[in-house]
C-alpha cells in the first residue's frame, strides 16, 4: 500500500537499503560480497497548510468497500486570492489531473532568487531549468493573485493504489471505482469544504500525459458531471495507436507484422525522430521490476486499469510480455470501455449535446511516446460529428515532444503551473456559453 510516496518502492518510509559502497569484482573469483541492509527510508513529512494552499483526505466509502481494507483519496486545494475576504462567495473547481503530487506543485510566494537568469533556450541544463521553474512558479503566484485572474479552486488529486501512483480516475475490474470515487465523494467534500460552487457546468478538468488522458476520459465518462476538459499530449486516446501498437489488428506488440523478418517497434523517440528504446526493452523492464502488471510502472498500469480481471485474479494481460503475442479477446474489452475515440464515436448520438464545445485536445507532432498517432485518429472522428459538430479544438505542436499543452510560444514543457495559468482563464471565458440559465457568473470574477 502507498506510505505518501506516490507507490513508489524505492521511496517508500520502512524500505531497507544499504549504503552505497564501491565494489570491485574480480573476474572468476568466488568472492561474497557483504550487503547489509541497515539505513531505512525515513517517514515522509506531511506538508503543511498555508494561507493558499490546504490539503485534505478522506476515507473513500467505494474504494474501502472494494479493497476490504481502508482506502483514502486525497487533494491539495489552492485558494482563491480573496478566499477569507469575501465569505459568501461561491467558486468553480478547476481539477488538474496527472501524477501522484507531493504538494501544490511549484506555487511560490516569494520571488525567484535575483542572481539566476532563466535560459529558455537551456532546457536541459539543470541551473537553467530550475530558473525557469523558479521563474514560472513566481509568475503564476503573480497572476494568481492579480486583478484579472479568475477566481477559482484548483485542484490537485492524490489516488495513488496497489497498482501505480495514480488511478488513472476511471472505474476498473482491478483498481475499483475510482472514477466514482473521485466524481461522487472526493469533489462533493472539497466544493462543500471550501465553498464550491457545487454543479457540473462550474467544474473542468485538464493536465497532460497521464493527467491528458485523465482529463478526457472523465468528461466522457461523466458527461454532465464537467464542463470542459483540456487534455495536452494525453496517454494513447485511440488503441488503434497504443503508442506504436494497434492492439485490434496487429498480432505482436514487440514486433511489426512480417513474415520475412523481425523489426523492433519503437517505444522512443527524439523530435529527429532517432528512437532509444523499444517497446520490448520497456515491457520487459516493468517485468523485471515486477509480474502480474505490479512494476509499478507506464505499461503496466494501462493494463491494469484497463484488462479485466484474470483468472489468477490479477489483471489479464494484453499481450504476452514475453513474446508480445497480443491477446484479442482482451483488446476488444478495452475497446468497449477505455477507448475514448471509440467509446465518442459509438456514443456520440447519445451523449454528443452534452459533450459538445467540452473537448479540447493539443499534442507535439513528434511526441517521445508517439501519442500523437492516437490523436489523428480521434481527431477524424470528432470532426465527423453532426447534430452537433464536436465545437471543440484539436492542436499540434510543430516538432514539439511530449509533454506539449497548446503553447505555441514555448515548443517545450516546463512545469505544471503553465497548465493552470493557461487554461484557467480560458475555460472562465468559454463557460459564459455552456453555462446554464441563471448559473452564477459573477459572484467568483471579483
Amino acid at each position: 500500500m502507498d506510505r505518501g510516496e506516490g507507490q513508489q518502492w524505492n521511496l517508500a518510509p520502512g524500505n531497507l537499503y544499504h549504503a552505497p559502497k564501491k565494489i570491485v569484482i574480480a573476474p572468476n573469483s568466488k568472492q561474497i560480497i557483504q550487503l547489509q541492509l541497515d539505513q531505512k527510508i525515513p517517514p515522509i513529512v506531511p506538508p503543511k497548510d498555508t494561507k493558499y494552499i490546504k490539503h485534505i483526505q478522506i476515507q473513500s466509502k467505494l474504494l474501502s468497500e472494494f479493497w476490504g481494507r481502508p482506502m483514502y483519496l486525497g487533494a491539495h486545494v489552492l485558494l482563491p486570492e480573496g478566499f477569507d475576504e469575501h465569505p459568501n462567495a461561491k467558486y468553480p473547481l478547476a481539477i488538474f489531473h496527472g501524477h501522484f503530487p507531493s504538494d501544490f506543485d511549484g506555487f511560490r510566494t516569494t520571488p525567484p532568487d535575483a542572481n539566476l537568469k532563466p535560459d529558455y533556450n537551456e532546457r536541459f541544463k539543470l541551473t537553467g531549468y530550475n530558473n525557469i521553474v523558479q521563474q514560472e512558479a513566481y509568475d503564476f503566484y503573480k497572476m494568481w493573485t492579480g486583478a484579472n485572474f479568475p477566481r477559482v479552486l484548483a485542484i490537485e488529486i492524490q489516488h495513488a493504489n496497489p497498482y501505480y501512483d495514480d488511478s488513472y480516475a476511471v472505474n476498473s475490474e482491478n483498481l475499483g471505482p475510482y472514477g466514482d470515487a473521485i466524481t461522487y465523494e472526493l469533489i462533493p467534500y472539497i466544493e462543500q469544504k471550501f465553498r464550491g460552487i457545487g454543479e457540473g457546468w462550474a467544474r473542468f478538468t485538464y493536465g497532460g500525459s497521464t493527467g491528458g488522458w485523465e482529463a478526457l476520459a472523465v468528461q466522457v465518462k461523466y458527461p454532465t458531471e464537467y464542463n470542459g476538459c483540456y487534455a495536452a499530449c494525453p496517454d494513447p486516446v485511440d488503441f488503434r495507436a497504443f503508442c506504436s501498437v494497434n492492439i485490434y489488428e496487429n498480432k505482436n506488440a514487440y514486433f511489426l507484422d512480417s513474415p520475412f523478418k523481425q523489426t523492433p517497434r519503437p517505444g522512443h523517440r527524439n523530435y529527429l525522430g532517432h528512437v532509444s528504446t523499444t517497446v520490448k526493452d520497456m515491457n520487459l523492464r516493468e517485468l523485471a521490476l515486477g509480474d502480474h502488471s505490479r512494476s509499478g510502472q507506464q505499461w503496466d498500469i494501462w493494463e491494469a486499469v484497463y484488462s479485466p480481471v484474470g483468472k489468477n485474479g490479477y489483471p489479464e494481460p494484453i499481450w504476452d510480455k514475453l513474446t508480445g503475442d497480443i491477446n484479442p479477446s482482451v483488446a476488444t474489452y478495452w475497446r468497449e470501455n477505455y477507448d475514448l475515440s471509440y467509446i465518442i464515436k459509438r456514443d456520440w448520438e447519445k451523449y454528443g449535446k452534452d459533450w459538445e464545445g467540452k473537448i479540447k485536445v493539443y499534442c507535439g507532432d513528434m511526441d517521445n511516446y508517439y501519442l500523437n498517432n492516437a490523436v489523428y485518429l480521434i481527431e477524424e472522428i470528432l470532426e465527423a460529428t453532426e447534430n452537433p459538430n464536436f465545437n471543440g479544438e484539436v492542436d499540434y505542436g510543430d516538432r514539439a515532444e511530449h509533454c506539449w499543452n497548446g503553447d505555441h510560444t514555448q515548443p517545450n514543457y516546463i512545469s505544471r503551473l503553465r497548465y493552470h495559468r493557461m487554461f484557467i482563464p480560458k475555460w472562465a471565458e468559454e463557460v459564459k456559453t455552456r453555462a446554464p440559465q441563471g448559473a452564477d457568473l459573477t459572484s467568483w470574477r471579483y
